[in-house]
């Protein structure tokens, strides 16, 4: 089935709030999906950002960002007033987040409606629910908070050793401010569940994202700490990262703690946080991308300590293995697509087939002058997603004046650009033309914005992640000129039949005996 949507981080709607949130322009945006003839919203991970503001480098991977935690329907709810969430500042440019602001006032407002928040029933059951997850993080941030918010490496050693003396201590006198973590949860549960909704019923599934590796600082880490390549101090032994290459001399640096696979394997039910984590996935989101699949095969060790990337080397990851044993506890279809860029072997691609899942294309790697390219559209496959770009790209009218000339000259020549029409339509629309089932395409690029627009700027820290929409650009006149490219390339969803009256009569006969 071909189908289409948009890539638009939640974090990049418009908001009078500082930041993009669950509140009315998210629902908002979900309508005009539906008009413009989509069928996905592609998210990035939804998960409270650590250092650098990244949402690949969170404080847990199960947890939401309160960020997200819309101040309009807390308004409603009666657990704020519009003065008061007035009284705060979250930045004043409207196109761009300010995470200082954010670290600075935002808890403090959610704190005030935590004070009037009273527990109910469905309260009660979420933490339920949820305690496999939700106590460690929330005794985690609250000892963070208890330590001036610095890395648990650096508490005191039964704390940072995860001691189960010093932590029922914890837990004791840090009750009140583990009980606010629990309300943000429970709310941001709640708000973005019922925005999911919304977006199914309007036919719209939700693209979530989740990165291969957790950040070290991290209640993953810390709580799960015989998961992962640390030493007896709990400090890493190998850390992750990509090896050099024509972009970068010393390769990539990321420093996420590295998994032991070994141990995941022989555990009573192997693999069994990774089920637990795809589950919870799929139970956040319609469908799965997941970032840096190729590690799954093979993966990129670095010792500790090293200041670049050149002294890793690749190591054996799981393989099927692992898919074959999240099937078992889940199911053969899982709805998941592999981020299968970057450095790829004949392995990778062999893994890639094993599953069956669709992997991406990304248009804006496929003009090399000097040589056919995977990614030229005449070599795309149909069980795949296409892009001309992704959040690490850059637009594609920003991509246009960093690209090298001969890459933009092949590329005007290749998709035959007609200056009228502009070359960010030209190239989207031979996306929607491939072959491919899906087809996702940045919202930056359908407004023609440049780089001042760009999401990500990888290997790189300050800057990134906080480009927003501003009023006015989601629009009807917009939508339709969409509906009518997914229209003409055959990617509007399928219609569902209308019953007839007989049938509807029949039915009604079948209910009521």
């Amino acid at each position: 089935m071909r189908r289409s949507g948009i890539l638009m981080p939640v974090f990049s709607l418009a908001s009078p709030y500082g930041i993009g949130d669950f509140g009315s322009a998210a629902y908002q945006f979900v309508d005009f999906l539906k008009k413009a003839g989509q069928s996905l919203w592609q998210i990035l991970p939804l998960n409270p950002t650590n250092y650098g503001d990244s949402p690949y480098q969170s404080f847990s991977t199960f947890a939401g960002n309160p960020y997200f935690i819309s101040p309009e329907t807390l308004i409603k709810e009666g657990l704020l007033e519009e003065w008061e969430v007035k009284s705060f500042d979250f930045g004043s440019d409207p196109t761009h987040v300010d995470y200082g602001k954010l670290y600075e006032n935002r808890l403090k407002m959610l704190e005030k409606a935590y004070r009037r928040f009273t527990p109910d029933e469905e309260y009660e059951a979420f933490v339920q629910e949820e305690g496999w997850w939700l106590e460690e993080f929330c005794l985690f941030m609250s000892l963070k908070n208890a330590h001036q918010d610095r890395a648990w490496s650096d508490w005191d050693e039964d704390l940072k050793l995860h001691e189960a003396g010093a932590v029922a201590k914890a837990r004791e006198e840090l009750a009140d401010r583990i009980g606010f973590y629990r309300f943000l949860q429970y709310e941001f549960s709640r708000q973005w569940n019922k925005l999911k909704t919304y977006a199914n019923e309007q036919g719209i599934q939700i693209v979530g994202d989740i990165p291969i590796y957790v950040a070290y600082d991290s209640a993953d880490v810390w709580a799960g700490s015989e998961m992962f390549e640390l030493d007896e101090e709990r400090n890493p032994i190998n850390v992750a990262g990509c090896p050099p290459d024509a972009f970068s001399a010393d390769g990539q640096l990321w420093g996420n703690p590295l998994y032991r696979w070994d141990l995941m394997a022989k555990e009573q039910d192997p693999y069994h946080w990774w089920k637990k984590r795809i589950a919870y996935s799929l139970k956040l989101y319609d469908i799965v991308r997941i970032d840096h699949f190729r590690g799954f095969e093979a993966f990129y060790s670095i010792p500790f300590g090293d200041e670049n990337a050149k002294g890793g080397k690749w190591v054996k990851g799981p393989g099927m293995n692992l898919f074959n044993e999240i099937r078992k506890a889940l199911g053969e279809d899982l709805p998941i697509i592999a981020e299968d860029l970057g450095y790829l072997t004949p392995e990778v691609h062999q893994l890639l087939r094993d599953t069956g899942f669709p992997g991406m294309k990304v248009l804006q790697f496929a003009f090399d002058p000097n040589g056919d390219n995977e990614y030229l559209p005449h070599n795309l496959v149909k069980n795949s997603v296409v892009y001309t770009g992704t959040h690490d790209n850059d637009t594609i009218m920003g991509w246009m004046k960093s690209a090298s000339s001969g890459e933009v000259e092949y590329a005007k020549a290749y998709l035959h650009i007609n200056q009228d029409e502009g070359f960010n339509w030209t190239m989207m629309r031979a996306a929607m033309a491939s072959v491919c089932d899906t087809c996702i395409l940045m919202m930056q690029d359908f407004l023609g914005l440049g780089n001042e627009a760009r999401i990500n700027m990888p290997s790189t820290l300050g800057g990134n992640w906080q480009w927003r929409i501003t009023d006015g650009c989601v629009n009807d006149w917009l939508a339709g000129i969409i509906e009518e490219n997914t229209r003409l390339y055959r990617r509007l969803p399928e219609k569902k039949p209308e019953a007839s009256a007989e049938t509807e009569e029949a039915e009604e006969s079948s209910e009521e005996n």
